[in-house]
């Protein structure tokens, strides 16, 4: 098991674990009832963070961040030399928590997308894990909650019997409603992004070559041109300039340098 802590890559405290020790935070949380916030982030989780100063607030006030990127792996490595065998990819590490928490009966809630992904999703994930019990399900408006439509999402997460809520609102979205609702929910709130659609059969994953090259975000490009083109083609190069400034100390974003939030948001 790794974990060697939090570490400062482009202002962001990414953890640099493994998915043993990503599982084995989680599941205690869970076992404890203790709220959690937590995300895997890739370049572009990352960048969100960089771009804007009150996400990077909301970020270094999580108590889990893995690198679901290979880049993002890459940069702890170059950066704090943690020798991170592999990234902890969030849909990757979705099963792996759904796995414990079956073996240790802890309930899980599905919140975000579609109600047609949520159908898959929860089909697929009983076939695949027959003692798991899904406690519930929501899915996501797409728009702002109203603060009486915030507390009923809680209370429906709360009132479910779940231990573990997973996330899947796109990114920073379900950042904000991790960081937002974790102690109204009092439990682990798991921001896992693409993995709904991916684990309901949905969405086609990036071949394994694509992964372990840090080239995902090429195949997604390739399909989805006109949605991520901005995002991949601005923040890629930015991010690597970025990392090069830090490694040779010419700029460091600080982690505490962002404001804290002026309002919620309550995305949903």
């Amino acid at each position: 098991m790794t974990d060697n802590g939090k570490r400062n890559v482009l202002g962001v405290r990414v953890d640099a674990v493994d998915y043993e020790a990503a599982v084995g935070r989680v599941v205690a949380a869970a076992r404890d009832r203790r709220p959690m916030a937590a995300s895997a982030l890739a370049v572009h989780g990352v960048m969100t963070g960089v771009l804007d100063p009150e996400h990077r607030y909301r970020l270094n006030r999580f108590d889990l961040l893995v690198p679901d990127g290979q880049p993002v792996r890459w940069a702890l490595n170059l950066l704090h030399r943690t020798e991170l065998a592999d990234r902890v990819y969030g849909p990757t590490l979705m099963l792996k928590v759904c796995e414990r928490a079956a073996a240790e009966g802890l309930p899980v809630f599905l919140y975000g997308s579609t109600a047609d992904v949520l159908a898959a999703l929860q089909e697929n994930l009983r076939r695949r894990f027959p003692k798991l019990v899904v406690a519930g399900a929501m899915p996501s408006r797409f728009r702002r909650l109203t603060p009486a439509e915030r507390d009923e999402v809680a209370a429906a997460i709360r009132g479910s019997g779940a231990a573990i809520t997973f996330v899947a609102l796109g990114c920073p979205r379900q950042e904000v409603f991790a960081y937002e609702m974790r102690e109204a929910v009092g439990m682990p709130l798991l921001a896992v992004g693409a993995a709904f659609p991916f684990h309901a059969g949905t969405l086609a994953q990036a071949p394994r070559f694509y992964q372990d090259r840090g080239l995902e975000w090429l195949y997604r490009l390739v399909r989805e041109p006109r949605r991520l083109w901005r995002r991949y083609l601005f923040l890629n190069p930015l991010y690597l300039a970025l990392l090069a400034c830090q490694k040779a100390r010419l700029r460091t974003l600080d982690p505490e340098g962002g404001p804290r939030p002026a309002r919620e948001l309550l995305y949903g």
